[in-house]
């Protein structure tokens, strides 16, 4: 049935004519799985993750690796009183900005980005508004994709393996990671815990990002074979049941949730 549809379509669209309208209909599509949907948290589905899976934790600790001023951190905070959240920002002016957001919201903010190894990098962010939502440990994010003038801030960065190992953590039942194309990077410096099963959910965002670090959605799956992969919708996530280039290497925004098998 499906071969007769795709020749039927082939054989009406497949033309100059509709190459447009073919476009719109791939665009209508992407939205339809969840892609490109990020103009508001209901939108995206991340009100729906946390009102429906954060909030069913009893008591934990979850992360927000690059959490820009804190409203993450503060939507986990108003779901589930109960969790300890650690927020990480690197970024100087911005880290400012997260702690008088999240004050008295007992939040802990840590001035530090989070890689796969311990140090110091260089953060770029936009010359003329630095402070933003788009700083990135790639020069050319801001460069190339955002085609502005950068800035640079050396950041000190340190490794969550680390991190959990010095303030006792045996257990993150959340690990959000938001670091405009650093993800697998934070994850590889996580690897003892993410190895041992002592991570519940990992959310993450995949786009254009990606294609400046060079890294594809199969790195996240083989970095993570312990854990089954999922795609935000509205209501929903929907299981990204394997691997195939024409549906996952989509270098665009999309929030994505790996959850460890049980």
């Amino acid at each position: 049935m499906l071969r007769w549809l795709f020749w039927l379509y082939r054989k009406l669209f497949a033309r100059r004519a509709f190459y447009r309208f073919n476009l719109l209909v791939l665009n209508l599509g992407l939205r339809g799985m969840g892609i490109r949907n990020f103009e508001t948290d209901s939108v995206s589905g991340e009100a729906h993750f946390i009102k429906h899976h954060v909030s069913l934790i009893d008591v934990g600790v979850v992360i927000d690796a690059g959490a820009n001023v804190g409203d993450y951190s503060k939507k986990v905070r108003k779901a589930n009183s109960m969790v300890r959240v650690y927020a990480f920002e690197p970024h100087p002016v911005t880290y400012q900005k997260l702690k008088e957001n999240i004050a008295g919201l007992h939040i802990e903010a840590i001035n530090s980005g989070v890689g796969s190894s311990s140090g110091t990098l260089n953060l770029y962010d936009y010359a003329e508004d630095d402070g933003s939502s788009h700083a990135s440990l790639y020069q050319e994010v801001i460069e190339k994709i955002h085609k502005s003038k950068a800035i640079v801030h050396e950041v000190k960065v340190v490794t969550l393996d680390e991190f959990a190992e010095q303030n006792n953590i045996d257990k993150v039942h959340l690990l959000k990671i938001d670091t405009e194309g650093n993800e697998l990077e934070v994850l590889k410096g996580f690897g003892k815990y993410l190895g041992t099963d002592k991570v519940d959910l990992i959310h993450f965002e995949f786009n254009e990002m990606n294609v400046i670090s060079r890294v594809f959605f199969k790195d996240f799956m083989e970095l993570l074979p312990n854990y089954d992969f999922f795609r935000m919708l509205p209501d929903e996530l929907v299981p990204i049941e394997k691997y195939h280039p024409l549906y996952c290497e989509i270098f665009t925004y999309q929030n994505i949730v790996a959850k460890l098998k049980r």
